[in-house]
């Protein structure tokens, strides 16, 4: 498994995307939000196949916000989804910006809560990363 900061195809991202139950994505669409983050993860398999990826929104200064973490079904509890999440917390961190966000899926949020990041009081939803990894 390799995971690297290449971003996928715009066509790799819908195929994604839909395969994995997150929705509709049309390619221009897609291609604009890959165009439009500042930093992807991408996870492939030995043949070069994409399995996962993930995406940060942010300002390059102060703040990212995970936006995607999509793991195709059957590579789940394998590893890769931990294996982005810390990549692009660590890359993030390398480029200077400390304060990495998320809002987790329903019953998602032990996962993150695995990888450094506390849930935010109500009145403050979401979760931050707390610490380096």
């Amino acid at each position: 498994m390799g995971i690297s900061l290449v971003p996928p195809s715009a066509a790799e991202f819908v195929d994604l995307y839909t395969g994995t139950g997150w929705g509709a994505l049309d390619e221009t669409v897609a291609a604009r939000a890959l165009d439009g983050s500042w930093l992807v993860c991408a996870a492939r398999d030995e043949d070069g196949v994409l399995v996962g990826m993930g995406r940060l929104l942010g300002d390059g200064a102060l703040h990212a916000f995970v936006t995607e973490l999509i793991v195709r079904e059957d590579q789940r509890g394998r590893g890769v989804g931990a294996r982005l999440l810390d990549r692009m917390v660590l890359e993030a961190q390398a480029r200077g910006v400390h304060d990495v966000q998320l809002f987790a899926a329903r019953d998602r949020a032990p996962f993150y809560e695995r990888h450094g990041f506390v849930r935010r009081p109500d009145d403050a939803p979401g979760m931050s990363h707390e610490g380096r990894l």
